[in-house]
């Protein structure tokens, strides 16, 4: 027998007879580790840049590889940025999936959605408009996925609670969809840098939101303080 057969022998004997785990868990985790480094820090690129002017020396560079390693999780960089912009919007939808999942009526469960989004470090907050920035670069069956995810993490969301109260009463019937986006663009509006101005606080931001969505403008400028004149 050769010494590569006694080897090979005394490794399977070893594993059958100690019955210890095989330590591919292990590698695995430390490949989860590395994809989510990479990930990260593309998101921080890809906010900070346009598409172009983002390398993939820079992303390796910054998650701390290799551009090796980097082609070894995603083939190209088009893949790395859809599979950064996926895996933001799965996030999101996981933790808005908890404001649909509550009791209490249409305001509430918005309310408790729209802080959520509120309470985001500032960079996964911001990731998302980048579906907006570049959606014309993609075509075919990949715009199409990142369309019906994007539908599935925040407006079918607010769809579904919507819906929820056009049923329970707390709204008059309507399109829920469009209703939907109408509130989304609400949402997106007082995260504006005018909006931080005039609403400092978080309480504050969501309670014009709110009040505008459900209550009208005419009842909502009455909430809004006086801008001050700059002398």
């Amino acid at each position: 027998m050769s010494e590569i057969g006694l080897t090979d022998f005394g490794l399977r004997m070893s594993i059958a007879e100690t019955d210890r785990p095989v330590c591919f868990p292990i590698v695995q985790q430390r490949s989860s580790v590395t994809r989510n480094r990479i990930l990260d820090t593309a998101r921080e690129l890809f906010l900070a840049r346009n598409f172009g002017e983002v390398t993939v020396d820079q992303v390796a560079e910054g998650a701390e590889t290799t551009k090796g390693g980097v082609y070894h999780h995603f083939g190209s960089k088009d893949a790395l940025y859809l599979a950064m912009l996926h895996r933001d919007l799965e996030q999101k939808a996981a933790l808005f999936a908890r404001a649909v999942e509550m009791e209490g009526d249409v305001r509430t469960r918005l309310r408790k959605l729209t802080r959520d989004y509120f309470k985001l470090p500032l960079r996964q907050r911001e990731a998302i408009t980048l579906i907006r920035r570049d959606i014309n670069r993609f075509h075919g069956k990949e715009r199409k996925a990142l369309v019906r995810a994007y539908q599935k993490a925040l407006p079918g969301q607010v769809e579904t609670i919507l819906h929820d109260g056009i049923r329970d009463g707390d709204l008059p019937a309507c399109d829920a969809r469009l209703l939907s986006w109408s509130f989304v663009a609400l949402v997106e509006i007082s995260l504006s840098p005018h909006a931080g101005r005039i609403f400092p606080g978080t309480d504050a931001k969501l309670d014009h939101v709110l009040h505008l969505f459900f209550d009208g403008a005419a009842a909502s400028a009455q909430a809004v303080p006086a801008k001050r004149k700059v002398s």
